[in-house]
């Protein structure tokens, strides 16, 4: 009866094992997908992300484009106007320019 008794033990001890395996085997399915899927999180969040930042720095650079743009034509009219109230002198002031110019780029040969 002995015999018996122990070839049950060992049969037990035996199931045990493999239920144990079997259960490993599942923990580690269940970690791996969980880390799967936080990893296809963490990349969705990043490219969420990523893509904000992108919208935010692509705003700003179009407003401080439009608003060089608007000081841009802001200066333009400025010196219109000014060549508008005074076109003499600014036909005078035109050429002292192109005369110093040309004075600065001859002494360069």
């Amino acid at each position: 009866m002995e015999a018996k008794s122990s070839q049950d033990e060992y049969n037990q001890v035996k199931q045990d094992l493999q239920q144990l395996r079997d259960d490993l085997a599942k923990l580690t399915k269940v970690v791996s997908e969980d880390q799967k899927g936080n990893i296809s999180s963490l990349r969705d969040e990043i490219r969420r992300e990523s893509r904000e930042v992108f919208n935010q720095a692509k705003q700003k650079g179009t407003e401080t484009l439009n608003r060089a743009k608007d000081a841009g034509d802001k200066a333009v009219q400025d010196v219109e106007h000014k060549i508008e109230e005074r076109p003499f002198l600014s036909i005078i002031i035109m050429f002292l320019v192109g005369v110093l110019v040309g004075k600065l780029l001859d002494r360069e040969k």
